[in-house]
């Protein structure tokens, strides 16, 4: 029998993980992630190594993928491959939970409990550091380019 782990507090963002890289044999992770309405979520990124896919399971996200922006409800689906760049807000009137799966498993509770340390420390999160946990577990940050004046 496989046991939830421990709740993850990631800022805003709540994770648990249900299944693991150690419980499907490397194959895929599976975990559920809460997002209150106006959420900080992480910045624009893509996987170099693995899918994900995103099943709805409250309130409703929004995810942009390769620029197409997409509504995800309970009951639906949505799938970013690898090298897709994405990101997701709640700016819905609920808090949002859905449940992801990364196939093959190559992300893991360690990415966000890392993630979590910088970003429960206090005051303004370190972005260098946000960025190089990021890309040491194969998530690419894409920043907004920034216009020259």
């Amino acid at each position: 029998m496989i046991m939830k782990s421990e709740t993850i507090k990631a800022g805003q963002i709540t994770i648990d993980f249900l299944l693991e890289a150690a419980d499907t044999n490397g194959s895929a992770a599976l975990f559920e992630f809460t997002v209150p309405v106006n959420a900080k979520v992480p910045v624009p990124h893509y996987h170099e190594n693995f899918d994900e896919t995103i099943y709805g399971l409250a309130g409703a996200m929004t995810f942009t993928i390769d620029g197409k922006t997409i509504d995800i409800a309970p009951g639906e689906t949505c799938f970013i491959p690898r090298g897709a760049v994405h990101g997701f807000n709640n700016n819905k009137q609920e808090d949002a939970k859905a449940l992801a799966v990364i196939t093959p498993a190559l992300l893991g509770p360690n990415y966000f409990k890392e993630m979590a340390a910088i970003l429960n420390a206090g005051g303004p999160p370190d972005v260098e550091q946000l960025k190089l946990v990021m890309a040491k577990h194969g998530l690419m940050p894409v920043l907004p380019k920034v216009q020259n004046a």
